[in-house]
């Protein structure tokens, strides 16, 4: 009788238990941020197949699962990889074969990185990016004389931090044949005195890039590559690089299925009509790591360069008003056609007119039609008004723009118009959403400072003193939603990634710090200890 007590002991706490699933990992005792509806917290995770099976505590998970690789994360942050909804992927990976000119204090600074570039490469064609004039004492655009003097067999081409203004010497503009006299619609080819200086504005760009040597493939690989590096080591999972051609993505797709290129991408196509006809012919185009449904264009172009299309004079420019780099009848034809499909536009806006008229085609051809998600980039200068008009129209901004650029802002706008300047929290209110960028290498590739920006409103010498505009600051939370599961909804993909759930892609970071708490001026200097896409180490 005895025996038969313990056997039937034994049988209840056998029937009671259950094996341990095994998983592919299994990742405890961490401070996580799940940013699901609740934004909830969480202290570990099991990992299968490249997805988040469960997420809760660690008892629960170590409970239930056992796996081969367990991660005791000794209580850091996790959060979801990051997103980067608004960047130029494949053009950071080209400015590493290329001059770097951020950063320069004068035009002079400028020439001596080209002359020790040169020294160093002996190309027989020099690029280079990243130049501002606002960050000189001498704030005009500058002038070829000296490329000429010191190049003149050399082709260059400078490009302006923004991307909507190159300087070239004599022997680049040679390259298109560009004269005092020649014209380009939504361009200028600047000209002083009766001469030439060398700067093309906006379209105007095109008439020496198009004669300009293509990259190789290899050339084009190692860019991806790099680019990548650099993305990782900062926590970036997914970009969404704003604007690729057929061949750029078809390398992406290649290089992805070869498992060399980790990086989950939302390439948008650069808008062509041929692109527009090929891509809404071939349909969207999904893998887990390539999403190809959307068009780039662009409405005006940057506020430094005065290309921003403006609906009154630029303060500091008499009867200047900007460029349309689209005219409207092609933008509102090209408009319907991709709105009688499933293909999303992202059109690349600056001033208050470009905005007002990309809104007011916006909503009108999307009458009637849900879910639609249709993007203004950058969003930077919205008149009163036109905030309303953001209602059924996603914002996609980059907080950074509003710390780099609040030195001048209101040079060019003025002291009223500034106020619908760089307005986040009001474009948030408006839709809902908003999904953040940092539109790299125009700004620094750091997520922490687009987190920094849009929360402190200061730059890194936390200037000014309360924040600029401060009012239109996000919160902490706000601003990790629209880096991961806003940035992720703006893709079409806040079913699979964006935060930390059950059956999304286990993508995910670990931080040295909690950035939700940590000190505000702290957190530029935020580092990532380790990325993981699908559950694996970067």
């Amino acid at each position: 009788m005895k025996k038969l007590s313990i056997l039937i002991v034994l049988l209840a706490i056998f029937s009671c238990s259950e094996e341990k699933k095994q998983v592919d990992s299994i990742v405890f005792n961490a401070n996580i941020y799940t940013v699901n509806d609740s934004f909830g917290k969480a202290e570990a995770f099991a990992i299968k197949d490249g997805k988040f099976l469960e997420v809760g505590s660690s008892e629960e998970i170590k409970t239930k699962y056992s796996s081969d690789n367990i991660i005791d994360a000794n209580g850091k942050t996790i959060a979801p990889g990051l997103i980067d909804a608004h960047c130029h992927f494949l053009g950071l990976g080209f400015n590493q074969q290329a001059v770097d000119l951020v950063g320069t204090k004068s035009f002079e600074d400028v020439v001596k990185r080209v002359s020790t570039f040169q020294n160093k490469n002996k190309a027989s064609f020099i690029i280079g990016r990243g130049w501002d004039q606002n960050d000189w004492e001498e704030k005009e655009f500058p002038k070829k004389t000296l490329l000429d003097k010191l190049f003149p067999n050399t082709p260059i081409a400078l490009t302006r931090v923004d991307g909507h203004a190159i300087l070239c010497n004599q022997a680049a503009l040679d390259l298109g044949n560009v004269t005092v006299d020649s014209k380009v619609e939504g361009g200028e080819v600047v000209v002083e005195n009766g001469e030439l200086t060398g700067v093309l504005v906006d379209n105007a760009e095109f008439l020496v890039m198009e004669h300009w040597p293509q990259p190789t493939r290899n050339e084009a690989i190692k860019a991806l590559l790099n680019a990548q590096d650099i993305c990782f080591d900062l926590g970036l999972t997914t970009v969404d690089d704003a604007g690729l051609g057929q061949q750029e993505i078809e390398l992406i797709d290649s290089l992805q299925q070869s498992g060399d290129l980790k990086m989950r991408v939302y390439a948008m196509v650069s808008f062509t009509p041929k692109n527009v006809d090929y891509y809404l012919n071939k349909g969207i185009i999904k893998t887990d790591r390539l999403n190809v449904r959307s068009f780039k264009f662009y409405a005006d172009g940057a506020l430094g360069s005065r290309g921003a299309m403006l609906r009154e004079p630029y303060s500091d420019k008499a009867n200047h008003f900007g460029l349309l780099v689209t005219d409207l009848k092609t933008f509102n034809q090209q408009a319907q056609k991709i709105a009688n499909s499933e293909y999303q536009m992202n059109t690349h806006a600056i001033g208050d007119s470009a905005n007002h008229a990309v809104l007011r085609t916006y909503n009108k051809v999307l009458t009637g039609k849900t879910d639609r998600r249709w993007r203004v980039e950058h969003a930077q200068v919205v008149s009163p008004e036109d905030f309303d008009l953001y209602k059924n129209v996603m914002p996609s901004i980059q907080p950074t723009h509003a710390t780099s650029d609040m030195y001048w802002a209101e040079d060019r706008l003025g002291a009223e118009r500034v106020k619908g300047a760089y307005a986040y929290k009001e474009l948030l209110n408006a839709y809902g959403k908003v999904a953040l960028g940092t539109d790299f290498p125009v700004e620094q590739v750091s997520p922490f400072l687009t987190f920094y920006a849009a929360v402190a409103r200061q730059d890194l010498e936390q200037y000014p003193e309360g924040g600029f505009q401060k009012e239109n600051g996000l919160s902490r939370e706000e601003t990790l939603k629209g880096m991961t599961i806003w940035a992720a909804y703006s893709n079409f993909e806040e079913n699979e990634k964006g935060s930390i759930e059950s059956g999304k892609f286990a993508d995910f970071i670990i931080l040295d710090q909690d950035i939700m708490t940590i000190d505000q001026n702290e957190i530029p200097n935020i580092k990532v200890e380790q990325t993981f896409v699908g559950g694996e180490a970067q």
